[in-house]
């Protein structure tokens, strides 16, 4: 399996538009994305790279697999 790395917020965006997400959408403390009636917040690092455990989370929460995710 291959090895998930910390990705930029951009690169983050990025993915989450690939898999049919629309947004950024201003909410509350942090944007958000949304996708039929799920919605994730992006966390804001302050310049730094999304760590493995937030970005491993996310994904979990979105069902989306860790192969699926590092093709796009």
């Amino acid at each position: 399996m291959p090895k998930l790395n910390p990705v930029s917020r951009k690169e983050l965006m990025r993915k989450l538009k690939a898999f049919g997400f629309a947004g950024p959408f201003s909410g509350g403390n942090h944007p958000y994305f949304e996708n039929n009636s799920e919605r994730i917040f992006i966390p804001n690092p302050h310049g730094r790279d999304i760590g493995i455990p937030i970005l491993k989370q996310m994904l979990k929460q979105l069902r989306i697999s860790r192969d699926r995710f590092l093709k796009l």
